[in-house]
């Protein structure tokens, strides 16, 4: 009964391959940043990435020089897709200046970025060693090493 039950199995294993779906894609939201100079420009980005399999929504920020794709889509592919047009693009560099602890070290600055964003450095982020002493408890009545000259 062997040869029946290697038979069954290879027919199961046939049949349960051909019902299992190909996984999907997580929905995700990828940022770029291209240089974009006019509506042309912002309209030949938006047809080619729109164009794009799995893509829900499409944001374009010409000021910014931001687009903003959604969907269930690889972020390497979106970003060939839009450098296919001809436009110099990248991933977004920038973060919200309000989620980085250290906005002004070196490297997180940048005058070319756009109101309110800094670039994504890792020296930004607080050292999990440093021991972190307020202004306010520097300066206390209570602290013995407090500035004398108050």
């Amino acid at each position: 009964m062997g040869a029946l039950d290697d038979i069954s199995d290879y027919v199961a294993d046939i049949f349960s391959s051909a019902k299992k779906r190909r996984e999907r894609k997580p929905m995700q939201t990828v940022e770029i940043k291209v240089k974009m100079d006019c509506d042309g420009c912002e309209r030949r980005v938006k047809n080619a990435v729109s164009s794009m399999k799995g893509v829900t929504e499409v944001e374009i920020d010409r000021k910014q020089k931001r687009v903003a794709v959604t969907g269930y889509v690889e972020p390497n592919k979106v970003l060939e897709k839009v450098k296919s047009t001809g436009k110099r693009a990248e991933f977004w560099p920038y973060v919200p200046y309000n989620l980085v602890a250290y906005p002004y070290v070196v490297g997180a600055y940048e005058k070319k970025a756009p109101k309110g964003f800094v670039i994504d450095v890792e020296e930004a982020l607080p050292n999990p060693d440093a021991t972190d002493e307020r202004v306010t408890e520097m300066f206390s009545d209570d602290n013995p090493n407090a500035c004398s000259i108050m």
